[in-house]
């Protein structure tokens, strides 16, 4: 049974790892990487990317000063500071275990803060659902200003809807829909006897309590403010990289909310940071635009490598103000008994 554990760890781990190499391979196998050095050195405007870099970093701020929003209702206050570390560290752990960061950053409130953990991963649920139905709305804008672009790119990927759907015969929608109902029996009977135990019992109440904190923000124009803010920090984050090349000249906002938005779904595959699915569906959106095959997958594999360069340097630095937070809280509290005994 331990041996089954550890394999199953491991296969969580190393399996996205593989898949996400896998894709990578299959894209540059042919590439001329001569060419790339070349270009690379001379003709990249840096200082566009350094800009883009400060988006990245913003867009977790804000993420940040969100969650502990969410946090307040359940009578908990974590330091701004402390949650804004708690995302950079989520993100850079993704890296090497893809979607442990949601766990890891409740885990760093809860060492740091005291911070109830069920509770925080509640509101963790709360966000990713406001932040799926604004995807979903960013997907439903974006499809509505360039239909015929995503049209062409179902064609070219082989992922047409229609095409999918014709597959069904009437045998097997009744089969779909048979094993969707049985998940769906199956689950709701786990929930319940999950909450027979007391120990469950309460960690349900727990993230309840965290999915519903969004009713008991005190500021609700604020925390729709933070999430305008974290996705159009992401989208300045992704567009201003246009501007560090020459053969991106005369692609507007627009192409790049288009590949913002597919590049966006393709992370939703388990590779980190979106390694593989996210070169291969923004490169393909950059070629209905008109880029050059060889220029979209340098850019693609440029932009994706610098900007995921910027995750580990956060979350070091947050893991070093962690550290000198943690000994300057110990120290005063130190100060403060000797006093009292005095």
């Amino acid at each position: 049974m331990e041996l089954k554990r550890i394999l199953r760890q491991t296969f969580k781990i190393v399996f996205p790892f593989i898949l996400g190499g896998l894709i990578l391979y299959w894209m540059y196998r042919d590439f001329d990487f001569s060419r790339f050095n070349r270009q690379f050195i001379e003709s990249t405007n840096w200082w566009w990317m350094v800009i883009s870099l400060v988006f990245g970093a913003v867009a977790q701020i804000f993420r940040g000063l969100r969650w502990r929003q969410t946090l307040e209702p359940l009578d908990e206050y974590p330091r701004r500071s402390t949650c804004i570390y708690s995302i950079f560290i989520s993100y850079a752990s993704s890296l090497i275990v893809p979607r442990i960061g949601e766990v890891a950053r409740c885990g760093v409130l809860k060492r740091y803060e005291g911070t109830s953990f069920t509770k925080a991963v509640g509101t963790v649920v709360t966000e990713r659902i406001i932040d799926t139905l604004l995807m979903l709305l960013m997907v439903l804008l974006t499809i509505v200003l360039q239909v015929q672009v995503f049209n062409t790119f179902f064609e070219e990927t082989g992922t047409s809807i229609e095409g999918i759907f014709d597959r069904f015969t009437p045998t097997g929608w009744i089969v779909a829909l048979i094993c969707g109902a049985a998940a769906l029996v199956f689950a709701v009977y786990l929930v319940r006897k999950m909450t027979v135990l007391a120990k469950f019992r309460k960690m349900l109440v727990d993230m309840k309590e965290g999915v519903l904190s969004l009713k008991g923000v005190r500021n609700k124009g604020l925390f729709v403010f933070y999430t305008l803010m974290i996705w159009a920090s992401y989208y300045v984050h992704f567009y201003l990289t246009f501007r560090c090349f020459d053969f991106m000249d005369g692609l507007g906002p627009v192409c790049a909310l288009v590949a913002f938005t597919v590049g966006t779904i393709s992370v939703i595959v388990p590779t980190p940071n979106g390694a593989g699915p996210w070169h291969f569906s923004v490169k393909t959106i950059l070629c209905l635009y008109g880029v050059g095959v060889d220029d979209a997958v340098m850019f693609v594999l440029v932009v994706h490598a610098i900007q995921t360069a910027l995750v580990p340097v956060l979350g070091v630095y947050a893991l070093i103000m962690l550290y000198f937070t943690k000994r300057k809280v110990e120290a005063n509290e130190k100060e403060s008994i000797t006093s009292t005994n005095n």
